[in-house]
């Protein structure tokens, strides 16, 4: 479809939705329409989508990203999509804000909007894996969405059927958190009753560009792309920063791929939860946007990978105070330091 169908479409899907740029069926000024088909003719590019402006800065301010001389930046729907060049790769950058829904709100305007080959994530992230340390840059093979539970009803156990599950809009496949394994008085595997009972894990929803419209599919675990992920593989001897104001980490962060992270709305700083999700799903990093982000690209058949710095031990650690105030500097820059180096060898 050529870069001007495209943006089309996407106008009568916000009309239909009733989104516009000038109010409620407004439509978008031809100006940006030009603007798009101007960067589209230069594309295909690799899309950039970062969580937040501190993990953002340190890759516009690298010396390795050189903005478009004539169109550096394009401002769509509350986004600033930045164009240039990162080592011999055209990409266009996003910057997404917090949350599962501004990820994946960011990640389909951009793949909706501008001819985008592949997409690349990168930010900090808590770490679950006791293996690792903060500093460290993971690259997990496999992402979820953890955020997604039927939380069961008071007195049902684990043998009982979940609401809606013979519809088959739920399951109890992927397992559950049972809240009375965490009361202050277990011991010995003997727990007092938690009127929280338990909520259990779900697979998305998803509904891909080569599907059947509205006949859904499920899925928990996406993978990365395997192309990307091997190429990973030649990164994981790379030199990263180590020290914060004269304080040096145990040993010197390393570029690690892992099996899997996880996503979801919530900031993890809990031990319990923590080793919960280690235990239960070999989980290493823990964030709140990629999952979204690889569900997007998942639909929509655009390969995707995912770099992610350990800033903090997500509750494991001391109990003062959560590691991420002292560390998310430099964990943000290593995983900026990790992309540029994917990407010159993607170039390469």
């Amino acid at each position: 479809m050529g870069s001007i169908s495209k943006t089309v479409s996407f106008v009568h899907v916000l009309v239909v939705l009733g989104i516009g740029i000038n109010g409620v069926y407004g439509s978008i000024p031809s100006s940006t329409l030009r603007k798009m088909d101007r960067i589209n003719m230069e594309g295909p590019y690799l899309g950039i989508v970062v969580p937040n402006s501190f993990e953002m800065n340190p890759l516009l301010q690298s010396g390795s990203f050189v903005a478009h001389h004539k169109l550096p930046y394009l401002d769509f729907l509350g986004r600033r999509f930045r164009i240039g060049r990162l080592r011999n790769e055209k990409v266009i950058i996003v910057m997404t804000g917090l949350s599962m829904l501004n990820a994946g709100i960011g990640t389909q305007l951009l793949l909706s909007l501008f001819k985008v080959k592949g997409v690349l994530h990168h930010g900090i992230a808590g770490n679950a894996n006791p293996q690792l340390q903060i500093g460290d840059v993971t690259i997990p093979r496999f992402w979820a969405h953890t955020g997604l539970w039927n939380w069961q009803r008071h007195g049902d156990g684990a043998e009982d059927e979940l609401a809606l599950e013979s519809n088959g809009d739920y399951t109890r496949e992927i397992g559950y958190l049972r809240f009375s394994e965490y009361n202050n008085n277990t011991k010995c595997n003997i727990s007092s009753e938690n009127l929280l009972n338990n909520v259990w894990y779900q697979p998305e929803e998803i509904f891909p560009v080569d599907g059947v419209p509205e006949q859904r599919q499920h899925v928990f675990w996406v993978p990365v792309n395997k192309n990307y992920f091997a190429i990973a593989e030649r990164i994981q001897g790379l030199r990263l920063g180590g020290c914060v104001n004269g304080t040096c980490l145990p040993r010197p962060p390393m570029v690690v791929r892992v099996e899997r992270g996880v996503s979801s709305n919530t900031f993890v700083d809990n031990r319990a939860y923590r080793e919960f999700l280690n235990s239960k799903f070999n989980a290493t990093a823990i964030d709140m946007e990629t999952a979204a982000v690889a569900l997007v690209c998942h639909q929509q058949n655009t390969p995707f990978i995912a770099f992610r710095s350990l800033s903090d031990l997500a509750g494991g650690g001391s109990a003062l105070s959560n590691e991420a105030a002292v560390f998310a500097a430099l964990a943000a820059q290593n995983a900026v330091d990790v992309l540029i180096s994917f990407i010159s060898l993607l170039s390469s």
